[in-house]
């Protein structure tokens, strides 16, 4: 049997028509910039979050430095963010000209250990980026009551967690303003990249809006930093069609990670968990195992794909070797690094598959455990 890591083909079969009469009605109109399906996506996203507005960019990265700098988050400040994430969370606040700062996170849930977050807050503290890490919702009561106390501002990451909630609220509703990518494997995906920022602050919308298309709120007249982010109408117009499937997707891998953790339960491998509180959606189904290498290549030569999310933290990324960070300042993280492996997750994985990938992990497990075993009584 073969199970690759994510099947964006499985989807797209499923919609073909669809998607193609979405694309065909774009190339009709020409609008290719900021067109009719830009505006029409960012209402429907805004009401799917539960937001007043959102505003279409063309990346998850974008979404996030623009959210900054609409409200004026830039050189002098500092931005507090979890150490494990993609880097393009604290890549935002660089770009935005603050200074990340790092917390490390909570070993059970893999989000921002809200415990260690009033400790690092300066005068120059401006704002708190969490991040919904693989789907499931940071602690977001804690954040608030903290940004609250400091007047902070909240962006979230939620480039993973598309539908996810938390107490009853969609991710993307919680903070002053939130990021999500398109990127094609995530939960909502385009067919290339694309972003969006959602919030309820119509001034920060504004500011985003002319920022995203060269400064201009006026055509030709530039007041603001004239970036080039803007979502393509293409984008949009396949996003709208998805959109209207994201519940069932969302139904779909909550159901198969269920399997899986049902039955890894025995195996010795540390699964994931998702507080009461959560509705975890799973963007990334992500094991711990201690000899990691070793079990994907022994699954890559079952026909298993998997990924790693992510093999390098952060703080010993080459791109922040002169940030004054060092080894073991994050253990938490450093530990993760070692040991995640992401097993294969998409709405159409069927019982099968997952059976299959479960079965060759727990015999991974068991093989390694004899060796264990001869290698000791040695």
């Amino acid at each position: 049997m073969n199970v690759p890591f994510v099947d964006l083909r499985a989807q797209h079969r499923a919609i073909r028509d669809e998607l193609n009469q979405a694309i065909q009605r774009v190339m009709a109109r020409c609008d290719f910039a900021l067109g009719e399906d830009v505006a029409r996506f960012e209402e429907e996203f805004a009401a799917f979050c539960g937001t007043r507005y959102a505003i279409g960019v063309d990346s998850g990265l974008s979404a996030l430095e623009l959210s900054l700098r609409a409200f004026d988050i830039g050189p002098g400040y500092e931005v507090i963010v979890p150490a494990h994430t993609f880097i393009a969370t604290a890549a935002a606040v660089t770009f935005a000209g603050a200074r990340p700062i790092l917390v490390d996170v909570d070993p059970t849930t893999y989000n921002i250990d809200t415990s260690q977050i009033e400790a690092v807050i300066t005068p120059h503290t401006r704002g708190i980026i969490p991040v919904h890490l693989y789907g499931l919702p940071a602690d977001m009561d804690a954040i608030l009551d903290l940004a609250r106390k400091h007047n902070l501002v909240v962006i979230e990451d939620a480039c993973q967690a598309h539908g996810a909630t938390y107490n009853g609220k969609r991710a993307g509703s919680l903070g002053h303003a939130a990021a999500f990518s398109f990127y094609p494997t995530k939960n909502l995906g385009g067919c290339g990249d694309g972003g969006i920022v959602v919030t309820d602050d119509e001034e920060v919308t504004g500011r985003i809006r002319a920022m995203r298309n060269c400064g201009q709120r006026e055509k030709y007249c530039h007041e603001l930093a004239p970036f080039n982010h803007r979502l393509d109408t293409l984008q949009a117009a396949i996003l709208r069609v998805k959109l209207r499937y994201l519940e069932d997707w969302i139904d779909a891998r909550r159901q198969k990670a269920a399997l899986y953790t049902e039955i890894l339960a025995e195996s010795g491998v540390v699964t994931p968990v998702a507080p009461p509180d959560s509705v975890h959606v799973y963007h990334l189904y992500v094991v711990r195992a201690s000899r990691r290498e070793e079990l994907r290549a022994y699954l890559w030569e079952r026909g298993i794909g998997t990924g790693v999310h992510y093999p390098i933290p952060i703080h010993l990324q080459p791109f922040y070797s002169d940030g004054g960070f060092c080894r073991g300042q994050f253990p938490v993280t450093e530990e993760l690094c070692d040991e995640v492996i992401s097993l294969p997750m998409f709405p159409e994985i069927t019982t099968e598959q997952v059976e299959y990938v479960v079965a060759n992990v727990a015999e991974f497990l068991v093989k390694e455990r004899v060796t264990e075993g001869i290698r000791t009584y040695a």
